[in-house]
């Protein structure tokens, strides 16, 4: 299918609920039950959930069915970026091109699921507790920390946490997440259109190393979001060059995105009271 349809969910730590704890596999609920703090319980949960439940929407399998693994790339273990782990045969191995992407800040978990291209999906509470000084000079090129210290000190969080979420979305995308230096990735000004200006070096390392997912020299869609008008997000797709924009569909919320990118917002709390009321989840025809 052409194009990159996006399906982004939203739902919220109050979702968490003990009856969605039957959608976990076995590693997952181990890997739950190890987790100390009951606000990351609850984020883990749901974020499981929600993933279950939006691939399983595309995929047209039970959540419960859908086969995610985790394999950290380093050691082995059961703690890696979670992967959708289909046959190579069967009814479902049509959808191969998926990929999704979770992320969660503070009371806040999203879900992106992309069909035919890597995605990196990211959000920051724009109340979280957070020292932007210190957090700037690990995470800011020089030429984004010059910029951000040219603005009143009131503009520089939401600054930062722009900037900060479109970078976490675009090392997310090519699989790596802070394995490559945030400094070295360097991006538009967040008023700008999100766009990639320089690439960390470590990026060719990693690909000879089998650690990176997409590659940066395919055109790479970064596009802004904002949940509940509030928190900061941003979403990263792998696109090919030769790729054309597509136009909404008139889902619940579209965003439109370049590089024949098609974000659609859907209500990620709504679909996990269904699943807990008992009802059917509708079923997600593929691009739509």
């Amino acid at each position: 299918m052409p194009g990159h349809p996006v399906h982004v969910w939203w739902a919220g730590l109050a979702d968490a609920h003990a009856g969605l704890l039957a959608l976990l596999d076995p590693v997952e609920r181990r890997r739950y039950g190890t987790i100390v703090d009951r606000a990351g319980r609850g984020r883990f949960l749901v974020g499981c959930a929600l993933s279950r439940l939006a691939l399983g929407g595309l995929l047209g399998l039970p959540p419960a069915d859908v086969p995610l693994r985790r394999v950290c790339p380093r050691c082995g273990g059961p703690h890696g970026k979670v992967r959708l782990d289909l046959p190579p045969s069967g009814p479902p191995s049509e959808r191969s091109g998926l990929d999704f992407s979770v992320a969660h800040s503070g009371a806040v978990i999203g879900v992106a699921v992309c069909e035919n291209g890597r995605v990196g999906l990211d959000v920051e509470e724009a109340d979280v507790g957070l020292d932007v000084d210190s957090a700037a000079r690990v995470a800011l090129a020089d030429s984004e920390l010059a910029a951000l210290y040219s603005r009143p000190p009131a503009e520089r969080r939401p600054a930062f946490l722009r900037t900060w979420t479109r970078k976490e979305a675009v090392l997310k995308a090519l699989g790596v997440g802070l394995g490559a230096p945030l400094r070295g990735l360097e991006l538009s000004g967040p008023e700008q259109p999100p766009t990639v200006l320089a690439w960390p070096e470590q990026l060719e390392q990693l690909e000879q190393l089998g650690q990176l997912d997409a590659r940066p020299d395919l055109s790479l869609s970064l596009t802004d979001l904002l949940v509940d008008e509030t928190h900061p997000a941003a979403v990263a797709v792998e696109v090919a060059a030769t790729a054309t924009g597509a136009g909404a569909d008139g889902a619940a919320s579209v965003t439109g995105a370049p590089g024949g990118v098609r974000i659609t917002v859907r209500d990620g709390s709504a679909a996990l009271a269904e699943y807990l009321g008992g009802a059917t989840v509708p079923h997600i025809t593929p691009g739509a």
